[in-house]
């Protein structure tokens, strides 16, 4: 939903999950450097994490135009100078719109897309991150082909019949399509409301 003050949107699920991803972010991405977000969405995440990681600047970026306005919206309200200006990105573009990046963060996307998305994930930050950079993803996944929670299972199923292309992902799946992209899965971390947050690391 939108606010009244303007073109800021409002995603309720970000305030119960942003400081839990932020204490795996913090371990992360310890150093500066540029993170690329794939879409961010409301731009709230951008604009908690660009705060409270200042050694950090926050790239956002997502495909609709109406979440470009709410991102640059949200951070213009936060004042932040280490957050640049959203961009428009497609994940499955052949090529992304970005300089050079020390890591991606993607949250809540590829079960809320055709998994060709999560594909073109996996494919560009192959392309864009050198060896030893991290990927990380978080959302709610199913494990071993089975969902970790009914509430997951539920939700998956009203994902299938809203699109078909669109789904929980297995881990197991996302884990190997990400090696293939030549990427080691390095830790899984266990979230509130049933979800993960999932760790890959760029190999050589």
């Amino acid at each position: 939903m939108t606010d009244s003050l303007g073109e800021r949107r409002h995603a309720p699920a970000t305030l119960r999950n942003r400081e839990p991803i932020l204490e795996v972010l913090s371990r992360v991405f310890a150093t500066p450097g540029t993170i690329l977000e794939i879409a961010s969405g409301s731009g709230e995440h951008a604009a908690f994490f660009g705060e409270r990681l200042p050694h950090l600047v926050w790239q956002p970026s997502d495909l609709d135009a109406t979440a470009l306005a709410s991102i640059d919206a949200w951070v213009s309200l936060a004042g932040m100078s280490n957050v640049r200006p959203a961009i428009q990105l497609d994940a499955t573009m052949s090529a992304w719109p970005v300089g050079p990046i020390d890591g991606i963060v993607c949250i809540n996307m590829i079960h809320i897309a055709p998994i060709e998305a999560c594909e073109g994930l996996l494919r560009g930050a192959s392309e864009r991150l050198a060896p030893g950079r991290a990927l990380v993803l978080y959302g709610p996944f199913r494990e071993g082909g089975v969902h970790t929670a009914p509430s997951n299972a539920s939700f998956d199923e009203g994902l299938r019949a809203r699109n078909p292309a669109w789904g929980v992902r297995n881990l197991d799946d996302v884990v190997a399509s990400a090696a293939a992209h030549g990427f080691v899965h390095e830790e899984t971390v266990r979230m509130p409301a049933n979800n993960l947050t999932v760790v890959f690391r760029r190999t050589a």
